[in-house]
């Protein structure tokens, strides 16, 4: 037998570690190939507010890249017209009716309705205040499966106890039960779950930051990151170099003697000329450029899946009046496509589409179900009962099911919207209005600016749409507004031609002051010029 020598024993010990070592990188690569996910969501962001998707006066070309690198859905939908819902919505894979909460937390319902003096024919539904702790959450879906998962920005699903860390986050800064950025954007703000470091700091940016961070950290684990911003949500405030930026680009466009025209309730933007919602925009894409550079540097940028839309539409009436989403009619809390509609883009880096577009209706309730398939992780249909895969969209492949889309707002919002139920199938939209059961119906291949309420010429079409549409609503046990005996006709009149004489011509003299160059909000511009060593 021969012996072995030092030199043989050594050469096949290192040859031993080197295969082992091999086999251990191996699993660290194919451990590797598990997708990360970044999910963008942008507060009151309208389906026009991109230079991408029509805009000529707002600048984006951070999110511009997402939308050309990836797949733009142009017939996306927001599962709501207001915050809370839609986020639900895209938190469970449920509809608003179904998940129950179907106003923005915090809303007045019932009798508290009064207090706020509008006169209105109904007393909005009760609603679900919190998100359920019986529902697997997407976090919770992409935990439960070896991810690393984080949240950074609004969160406004519940009070504590039901923050992002309650709901399947790791981590969690910035997320609380409050819908704005309290203390505006600029430090000192108010949120305990986000510490300003200095006077002066950006709220936008200070969420990306956290979120490159986050990516950094965890570049060798799998992660699931929720950047939820604040922006664009009032208060709108930016910079005096954004505003004066964005001034002199609304002088050259050529400023419009009239931006806004009446809608039913209030007065609707019908400009986008606001040089401060304008910075507001710019910054929020200078804070996605800054996390697409973290992806980018750490090498990850590959292996990512990247969305990015907005919770509902674009603030055109109500709040800070802020945008026009012309040609859409309405805006945030309007029952028309420009509350509902939005920038809906997916980014799978290793799918080469040779289609860019899909013009297949989505929601938000889809999201779940595609970003759990995209990652090769068994669906749970039970949860995300709402939702619908688009990996086959997104592999270039055609959708061969057709399925009715639901809203449900049994409330009024801030903005002027009414309280009404929406269904879609098809091209054809049907909207039923809880004041007295008058509906609406258009149909948006030919019509998506909902100008011409086509329901005389076709009443077979509205009946079958309103009977899917009311035995929806009964199956899923939706709550509805009740009518308000105290309704008085007299005191409504009285405050609707208030806001023609007053409100309107009010905001009209806002628009122009915002435009003049000695405008001056105050002495540090919101807190932006204030700097803290």
């Amino acid at each position: 037998m021969k012996t072995i020598t030092n030199k043989t024993y050594y050469l096949f010990l290192f040859l031993s570690l080197s295969l082992l070592s091999c086999n251990e990188n191996k699993k660290g690569e194919e451990k590797q190939k598990k997708p990360n996910v970044l999910f963008i969501l942008v507060d009151d962001l309208g389906y026009k507010d991109l230079s991408v998707t029509g805009s000529s006066f707002y600048e984006t070309p951070n999110v511009d890249r997402i939308a050309n690198e990836g797949m733009v859905f142009t017939q996306g939908y927001a599962a709501s017209r207001v915050c809370s819902p839609s986020r639900a919505s895209l938190m469970t894979g449920k509809f608003t009716a179904r998940h129950g909460i179907t106003d923005w937390i915090g809303a007045a319902s019932g009798t508290d309705w009064r207090k706020h003096e509008r006169h209105d024919k109904l007393l909005p539904a009760a609603y679900v205040h919190a998100l359920s702790k019986t529902d697997v959450s997407i976090a919770e879906a992409f935990k439960n499966n070896g991810y690393k998962t984080f949240f950074a920005g609004k969160w406004h699903l519940g009070d504590e106890g039901n923050y992002p860390e309650d709901h399947g986050f790791d981590k969690n800064m910035g997320g609380w039960d409050k819908g704005s950025p309290m203390g505006g954007y600029f430090s000192p703000w108010d949120n305990p779950k986000l510490p300003y470091e200095r006077n002066g700091e950006n709220l936008t940016m200070r969420l990306a930051h956290e979120t490159a961070d986050f990516i950094g950290q965890n570049k060798d684990s799998s992660f699931f990151a929720f950047l939820s911003f604040y922006a664009v949500h009032g208060p709108i405030e930016t910079t005096k170099g954004k505003w004066s930026k964005y001034r002199e680009k609304a002088e050259r466009n050529g400023i419009a003697e009239n931006g806004y025209k009446m809608e039913r309730v209030l007065p609707i933007r019908q400009e986008q000329d606001n040089p401060i919602y304008a910075g507001l925009v710019e910054s929020m894409d200078d804070a996605v450029g800054v996390v697409l550079n973290a992806l980018k540097d750490n090498g990850l940028d590959k292996n990512t899946v990247v969305v990015f839309t907005s919770d509902n539409g674009g603030v055109a009436s109500g709040d800070a009046f802020s945008t026009s989403n012309l040609p859409l009619r309405g805006g945030k809390g309007y029952q028309w496509e420009g509350g509902i509609r939005e920038p809906y883009f997916i980014k799978v880096p290793w799918l080469e589409q040779e289609v860019k577009q899909s013009d297949f209706p989505v929601t938000g309730t889809d999201f779940y179900p595609t970003l759990l398939d995209l990652a090769n992780i068994d669906l749970l249909p039970e949860q995300h009962v709402d939702g619908l895969s688009l990996k086959p969209i997104l592999e270039g492949k055609k959708m061969d099911v057709q399925r009715p889309l639901y809203w449900h707002y049994p409330h009024y919002g801030n903005q002027g919207g009414n309280p009404s139920s929406i269904i879609r199938d098809g091209n054809w939209k049907l909207i039923h209005y809880w004041e007295d059961g008058s509906e609406e119906l258009y149909n948006l291949s030919a019509d998506f600016g909902e100008q011409n309420n086509i329901i005389e010429a076709n009443p077979e079409v509205a009946e079958k749409l309103s009977k899917k549409l009311l035995g929806w609503l009964t199956e899923v046990g939706a709550k509805y507004p009740k009518s308000d005996k105290e309704f008085d006709i007299r005191l409504a009149t009285k405050r609707h031609q208030n806001i023609i004489e007053k409100k309107l011509p009010e905001l009209e003299k806002q628009r122009i002051d915002f435009l003049l160059t000695e405008f001056n909000p105050n002495e540090d511009w919101w807190g932006s010029m204030s700097t803290q060593d």
